[in-house]
């Protein structure tokens, strides 16, 4: 007989499910979870929330909407990810914001990813974070089974992504306390420097 039971860990946000079959825990893949191959990200005003435009294959797409309340859980999360990954002898904030910094520099322009005609959308209800080496893996996960993608972010996506969020943050005026300094620093000194430039 196979139960399934729900091991959450001390992180409300990491969580999986075990199968476990005569006291044996053995972990289970419900199913092949397709992963997005490219994302666009904006901030619809109307819905007061974060549109996830994802591909997981040339006209395969979802929208996942991202409230501000599940956000506010999350980034945390990823933000101290990417604070253990530290390469160099810099104080954590500093090494943090250069390397952000440079993250952001490194966006090139890219078509957005446009939803298709007839593509699945939800509302993310759930993130599961799983690091792997020096990939973080992502599980969106929405109220059915089906709603559920994955999307792996090396630290340098991920560094991306957040900058793309910082900015769509501040466009919504949501409390700019979740974020860290470095955050926070990288993108003021990005508009002083475009201030500068024109």
């Amino acid at each position: 007989m196979l139960l399934l039971r729900r091991q959450c860990f001390k992180n409300c946000l990491r969580c999986r499910f075990v199968a476990q079959s005569r006291g044996n825990h053995v972990p289970r893949e419900a199913n092949a979870v397709q992963e997005l191959q490219r994302i666009t990200t904006e901030y619809v005003e109307a819905e007061d929330r974060l549109r996830l435009t994802g591909e997981l294959s040339p006209g395969d797409t979802r929208v996942l909407w991202l409230s501000q309340r599940l956000l506010l859980r999350l980034l945390p999360h990823l933000c101290l990810w990417l604070e253990k990954q530290r390469g160099t002898a810099f104080p954590p904030d500093i090494e943090q914001s250069l390397e952000l910094r440079a993250a952001t520099e490194r966006l090139g322009q890219e078509a957005p990813v446009r939803p298709a005609a007839h593509c699945r959308a939800y509302l993310v209800l759930a993130v599961d974070i799983n690091a792997a080496g020096a990939t973080l893996h992502l599980s969106l996960r929405g109220e059915d089974e089906a709603d559920q993608v994955a999307l792996k972010l090396p630290p340098l996506a991920l560094r991306q992504w957040l900058s793309i969020l910082h900015t769509l943050w501040s466009t919504a005026q949501w409390p700019a306390s979740v974020w860290p300094d470095w955050v926070a620093q990288t993108d003021a000194r990005r508009a002083a420097d475009k201030r500068a430039l024109h």
